[in-house]
């Protein structure tokens, strides 16, 4: 994979491994998501999407990617605040909604959620349950706009986050398609540089909103860069375990660690099971 000297859309200042993409590459890559999400509407006979804006880098990225494939009439926007949910980064997804020109909802889910606790309390004591809720609940409200207009619903995951399992199951991997599902997040952010998203949009702290003051670095115990790295060198290319960390300069336990979650969401990326015939 070819590299470019910009360093402006790297988490951090010295990344154990730059993964960006060539300019040739970046724009192969362009055409190549938007020719997807074209054909996977036609194929399916809908008149468009629906997609859930979070604000962060992943949805945005998505939604420019949406409109250029479907225009502004085929992508329908839902922003779903809660109250765990940061007011800036909110307000965030209705800047792209209006910069985009596209129709979009806002959709207070804390009333919904709140229904589902008070039905069952105790899950609710649980930090990690309650998240979930939210995020579920916003798998709902995508899926109800889109069954009403007939549309698809994309999703916003990344490869980092579906190899290391960073996304609640039936939620908001619950979609029809994940349109940047194969790119690592150093090329979630490039590509949305590319693609004309403001930098500190693309510069945005990632967080999953399931909690107040949660993000994505703190919860995985690595900054995505590093994870980017391990995957890609370790996981994904196959180095053993001690070359890698010795090539990218990170501790064992780093690898270590990045091997435990995409070992322990494997559940995650395959159909429920069923015993045997």
């Amino acid at each position: 994979m070819s590299q470019i000297s910009d360093q402006s859309v790297l988490l951090s200042d010295d990344p154990p491994l730059d993964l960006r993409l060539s300019e040739s590459e970046l724009e192969a890559t362009r055409e190549r998501i938007v020719s997807f999400i074209s054909d996977l509407v036609d194929d399916a006979g809908a008149k468009g999407a629906v997609l859930g804006l979070s604000g962060g880098i992943d949805s945005t990225l998505t939604a420019y990617l949406a409109v250029e494939a479907l225009g502004e009439d085929g992508l329908h926007g839902i922003t779903m605040p809660s109250e765990v949910n940061d007011p800036d980064v909110m307000s965030d997804a209705e800047r792209v909604a209006d910069a985009l020109g596209i129709e979009y909802d806002v959709v207070e889910i804390q009333p919904i959620a709140e229904s589902v606790f008070e039905a069952l309390p105790g899950p609710a004591e649980d930090r990690m349950a309650k998240g979930n809720v939210y995020v579920r609940t916003r798998a709902v409200c995508n899926y109800f706009v889109a069954n009403a207009e007939n549309r698809v619903v994309l999703g916003t995951g990344n490869r980092a986050e579906a190899m290391t399992g960073y996304f609640t199951k039936y939620g908001d991997q619950a979609v029809d398609c994940n349109p940047i599902g194969n790119l690592y997040k150093q090329q979630v952010r490039q590509l949305a540089a590319h693609v004309g998203v403001p930098r500190d949009l693309v510069m945005q702290e990632p967080t999953a909103g399931m909690w107040e003051g949660q993000t994505d670095a703190e919860e995985m115990g690595l900054d995505y860069d590093t994870v980017d790295a391990i995957l890609a060198v370790h996981v994904d290319g196959g180095l053993p375990r001690t070359a890698a960390a010795r090539e990218l300069g990170v501790p064992v336990e780093a690898v270590d660690r990045v091997v435990e979650l995409y070992e322990r969401s494997a559940h995650k990326r395959s159909m429920p099971p069923a015993p045997e015939r």
